[in-house]
């Protein structure tokens, strides 16, 4: 029974390359591809879960595939089956089957037709790869696969400028989560000295010996998990990149963030119960957020003039309610909550093109305004201010701006000195150096050795926070976001263990990635002159193919996992000490940082209006 779970990923990984290899023009048989896929994993689904149930519906646990061994640290790929994923397992099947039939019809003779089935599918691989996950590790591979999916189907419509504009501000904060994830596995291994799995971490008296002995550890943990879950599913602060997200079609916004992507925080916060229940300051903490949520939430929505925006909001705000139902320790109530959303969310959002004519015809004929609203017995002076700051949408998106990423910004200003020459040559003999100390420690005194890997955390993140404020030299930011990955590699490898192989093992992917980057923005350059970063110049119009390998590219420099950087990333963290916080500030900055400015190449270079095109582009949508 427990070999089953194999065939869960293995259907839309199939279905997935499938869909890559029909040419666009065949529609039916692209549409049809995904039904079937869709198809298939429901019908297996539902005989699973049936069989499941009969035999006593047991937990299921299953190491599958250890990737990487070294003394101390294993990376290995572990599925998990129970109560939790079976109801995920559900809801995802059932739902995207509803949504492909729906987008046949939806979206026909639509340009992208090929490109949204075959994000569609690259979606659901990744959203079975996090709801199967046995352990950390193998979450956060489905985890990378949903930041990348949703990031494209947002900017499905890649030849206007919000849309683009919003995948790339939505992308910032999932690079958040990413991190926030990536931080709970260094800790969690310093805490087990193993890669744990979520089998262990049901065994109460394993979790709380250890608690016990590492409460702080343990806070930082959970808080990390809280972090990622409430950027996921757009709790405060993150809320106001839930309705940004209803830029891509009406069937990826139903799939996406009605139903399946947007839960992903309340499953990660489910899994990962057994071991934060116990730590009272952390339930307050996802209860206040969810309180806080669902009241800011429900104001918004309550003032929206966009049907999607108006249910993005709703859907938050319930999910709002199940933080605080997760963090009374409700378990199965959340999980029937969460159903109940996923289906509603989907169904408004599949009918809110046809729903808008509908209530167009009631304002006009049938529309009596409440006579008395909750609203109405508070104090008018508070009224108003609610109101006001509803519509404002309590400036979220300012507060996000102005504390987070204005000041990065600033910083890479002030770093204007920087060209791509006076880098290059900083760089090499300031390398050299660094080596040479990492060889020769015996020569340096062993209060500088201590702080050298800092120092070298620090000059990565300097040159990443140039990277993602540069206006002009795009082949220059992109040089940056390499020797970013030197320097982290070198202020790592001054701990003990981490030794030749490990490096090259990160080193790799970031190497054969960063060449193909750079030889993609120079042969751009040479064809079309102008791509510096100022503007979107959506180069993907004449250049289709050179977008694919470029963005392959950005995937493998971000530790995306189809390149050994991806476990290279998980290595790094591993070696970084328990009582180096600064060093594993400096480096997870860096990773969320480089991700950035990245994707933001990307998106400034290959999407957005095309510069040469002769009609008239709208750079605002209503």
């Amino acid at each position: 029974m427990t070999s089953l779970l194999h065939f869960f990923i293995a259907i839309p990984v199939i279905g997935y390359f499938v869909s890559i290899a029909i040419p666009g023009k065949q529609e039916k048989l692209l549409s049809r591809i995904a039904f079937g896929t869709a198809g298939i994993h429901l019908f297996l689904a539902i005989g699973f879960l049936a069989w499941w149930l009969f035999k006593g519906h047991h937990t299921l646990n299953m190491k599958d595939i250890a990737i990487f061994t070294t003394p101390g640290y294993e990376f290995f790929i572990d599925f998990y089956f129970d109560k939790i994923t079976a109801m995920y397992l559900f809801v995802g099947a059932f739902l995207t089957f509803l949504v492909t039939i729906y987008s046949g019809i939806y979206l026909h003779r639509e340009s992208g037709y090929k490109r949204f089935f075959n994000t569609i599918l690259f979606f659901y691989m990744g959203y079975n790869t996090v709801i199967f996950a046995g352990n950390l590790e193998t979450l956060f591979i489905g985890w990378e696969v949903l930041g990348i999916a949703s990031f494209l189907l947002i900017a499905f419509y890649r030849d206007r400028y919000l849309p683009v504009k919003n995948a790339v501000k939505i992308f910032s904060i999932y690079r958040i989560t990413d991190v926030g994830i990536i931080l709970a596995m260094w800790l969690s291994h310093h805490l087990w000295h193993e890669n744990i799995t979520f089998l262990k971490l049901s065994n109460y008296t394993l979790v709380d010996i250890q608690l016990q002995r590492h409460t702080l550890v343990g806070v930082l943990i959970s808080l990390m998990i809280l972090i990622s879950a409430a950027g996921k599913s757009a709790q405060f602060p993150f809320s106001s990149w839930l309705p940004r997200a209803m830029e891509g079609p009406t069937p990826s916004s139903a799939i996406f963030y009605g139903a399946l992507s947007v839960h992903l925080g309340v499953f990660l916060l489910v899994r990962t119960f057994p071991f934060w229940e116990h730590q009272l300051s952390v339930r307050i903490l996802i209860a206040v957020a969810g309180i806080f949520t669902s009241i800011v939430a429900t104001g918004i929505a309550r003032v929206q003039s966009s049907v999607k925006s108006q249910i993005a909001y709703a859907s938050i705000a319930q999910i709002g309610l199940i933080f605080i139902e997760v963090a009374a320790g409700f378990e199965t109530l959340a999980l029937f909550h969460f159903a109940g959303n996923a289906f509603l969310r989907t169904y408004q959002l599949l009918v809110s093109p046809s729903v808008v004519s509908y209530l167009i015809r009631e304002q006009f004929y049938n529309f009596t305004p409440r006579q008395h609203t909750v609203e109405d017995s508070l104090p008018k002076k508070i009224e108003y201010t609610f109101y006001m700051l509803c519509l404002k949408e309590w400036n979220l998106d300012s507060m996000m701006y102005r504390y987070l990423w204005n000041p990065l910004k600033w910083a890479g200003k002030k770093l204007g000195f920087l060209t791509l020459s006076r880098a290059i040559y900083f760089f090499v003999p300031a390398y050299l150096l660094g080596i040479f100390t990492l060889y020769q420690e015996e020569y340096i005194p062993a209060g500088i050795q201590e702080q050298l890997p800092v120092v070298f955390a620090l000059i990565g993140l300097i040159m990443v926070l140039k990277s993602f404020s540069e206006r002009k030299q795009a082949r220059m930011s992109w040089m940056l976001v390499i020797m970013n990955h030197f320097w982290v590699a070198l202020a790592v490898s001054f701990n003990e263990h981490f030794n030749y192989n490990h490096t090259l093992l990160y080193l790799s992917g970031i190497i054969v990635a960063g060449l193909t980057g750079f030889l993609c923005l120079h042969q751009l350059k040479l064809r079309e002159g102008n791509i510096d970063l100022d503007q979107f110049h959506g180069h993907s119009y004449k250049h289709p193919k050179l977008a694919f390998v470029f963005l392959l590219a950005c995937l493998g420099l971000s530790g995306f996992p189809i390149t050994p950087t991806f476990i290279g990333e998980d290595l790094i963290f591993t070696h970084i000490h328990e009582d180096q916080a600064l060093l594993a500030l400096f480096v997870s900055l860096s990773f969320i940082m480089d991700g950035l400015a990245i994707i933001r190449i990307y998106a400034r270079i290959f999407l957005g209006p095309h510069v040469k095109s002769v009609y008239e582009m709208a750079y605002r949508s209503s």
